[in-house]
């Protein structure tokens, strides 16, 4: 299980492998990816700072998810530090038997880590 919280640029492949399992009928995957917009304005660049717990907190939100009996493997990480327009910020990966439980397991994992995960966006306009 891949669960990070890094500097370093995240590669969706990796995860994606993290999650194989033979009895996997579905692998869904997600990358949150910094845009050149936000409400109407233009992004230049965004600054993310993490604190401490942040990769532990991660790890308790992927731990949740992979407890859903139809998850076979969960995994995620997310970006700190300085990231231009085109950067990946978050990457999930889940597998499950069936996509509909893939879907909607990733989609857990991805609104868990952003509603809970102490890490901070300055957007520079």
């Amino acid at each position: 299980m891949i669960v990070e919280v890094t500097d370093q640029p995240l590669d969706l492949a990796a995860h994606e492998a993290a999650v194989a399992d033979p009895r996997a009928g579905a692998v869904v995957s997600f990358e949150g990816v910094v845009r050149d917009h936000d409400h109407g304005r233009g992004v230049v660049s965004l600054d993310y700072e993490g604190h401490p717990t942040a990769t532990a907190v991660l790890r308790e939100v992927a731990a949740e998810i992979a407890q859903d009996p139809e998850v076979y493997a969960v995994a995620v990480s997310h970006r700190v530090g300085a990231l231009k327009v085109g950067d990946v910020a978050i990457v999930a990966a889940v597998s499950t038997a069936h996509r509909q439980a893939a879907f909607a397991a990733c989609a857990r994992l991805v609104d868990e880590a952003k509603a809970r995960l102490p890490i901070w966006k300055r957007q520079v306009f």
